[in-house]
């Protein structure tokens, strides 16, 4: 039995889906990053959390009454339950999945995006999970506004420089470099994020992310101009 997404307002909610098959990459992280942001920004956000650990979930039990509200949502029994009228669907997926999850799961993200640490175990799994989208499922970059996000990174470091060749020789969107901060770790203990408010100095951090709020952005941009000319096209 695989995920299925139960929802009404599947056409007015944008969905980001965070997956990569190799455990311990920074999925959860990234999830509730994201969730925070959009949240932050007055939105109703719901992060659907995948995996066993339920790691996102946990982050969520954490928050203070005085931050911004996310939806949490324990997908049990392969059904995410979407509440009415969410802007944002954050999936945060589990390592190991089944094929048919993958498929499906890619196939109803209006975004997808890969997070994979500079190292040659990281990079030989991501290069895998890749050829499936592509060749096997059939999903391009092109039409799923897809992207690779480099995690905890050292900037100078020899592993980084290899992930760069890498994805420069097959040609894939590298859209940002997220820095190695144990800022991260306190987030995930505390049900934080970094844009929640706060009184540290985290403009380098925030700066990381900005390329890829800004590439979110204008992925649902063109949603919204796709809608609107089929809707024009066929009244």
């Amino acid at each position: 039995m695989f995920y299925r997404l139960a929802t009404i307002d599947l056409d007015n909610m944008h969905t980001i889906l965070i997956i990569n098959p190799k455990g311990g990459c920074g999925k959860s992280t990234i999830s509730t990053q994201l969730a925070g942001y959009y949240a932050n920004w007055g939105l109703r956000v719901a992060l659907a959390d995948l995996d066993p650990q339920k790691s996102s979930l946990n982050w969520l039990r954490q928050r203070r009454p005085d931050t911004e509200k996310i939806i949490g949502i324990n997908a049990v029994k392969q059904q995410i339950e979407v509440p009415d009228k969410v802007d944002y669907l954050i999936i945060d997926t589990a390592a190991g999945y089944h094929n048919g999850d993958m498929k499906y799961l890619a196939n109803r993200a209006d975004n997808i995006l890969i997070p994979v640490l500079p190292s040659a175990m990281d990079t030989h799994a991501a290069a895998h999970f890749i050829y499936q989208l592509l060749i096997k499922y059939r999903i391009t970059f092109e039409d799923k506004n897809i992207c690779i996000i480099a995690n905890r990174v050292k900037i100078r470091s020899i592993v980084y420089r290899d992930l760069l060749a890498f994805l420069e020789t097959l040609k894939l969107p590298l859209v940002s470099t997220l820095r190695e901060s144990k800022y991260y770790l306190d987030c995930a203990a505390n049900g934080l994020s970094i844009f929640d408010p706060n009184t540290a100095d985290l403009s380098n951090l925030i700066a990381d992310w900005q390329p890829i709020t800004q590439w979110l952005h204008e992925a649902e941009m063109k949603k919204k101009l796709k809608k609107r000319t089929e809707e024009i096209a066929y009244p």
